[in-house]
């Protein structure tokens, strides 16, 4: 291998991982964001679901609100879990996007 066939595979073996990487960067602030903002709804739930239980003057009123704020939770939860693992899969894909080449070159190689 000569000198420039070095440095050109050296180039294009950084220029592969700084993309990796933007992508990877990029996906990691996405999957923050959206934990932040669950994390401030969840908050913000139970806050208002502690007030309406504080408002209650029966026993069944009390009992109702509990009820509803532990299965809107539960169906928020899923919902959450559902969408961070499509963030993550996204994530995995993206980072992987500038190894496909180089990692087809040298299946054919073979």
């Amino acid at each position: 291998m000569t000198s420039d066939e070095m440095q050109k595979l050296g180039k294009e073996s950084m220029d592969m991982a700084l993309t990796s990487l933007g992508a990877w960067t990029k996906s990691a602030q996405a999957i923050a964001v959206e934990v932040v903002d669950y994390s401030k709804k969840s908050v913000e739930g139970s806050a208002a679901a502690w007030e309406k239980l504080m408002g209650a003057k029966t026993l069944e009123k009390a009992m109702e609100v509990q009820s509803d704020y532990l299965k809107s939770s539960y169906q928020d939860f899923v919902a959450e879990a559902t969408k961070l693992g499509e963030l993550y899969v996204d994530l995995a894909k993206e980072a992987y996007k500038p190894f496909e080449g180089v990692l087809a070159k040298a299946s054919s190689m073979k």
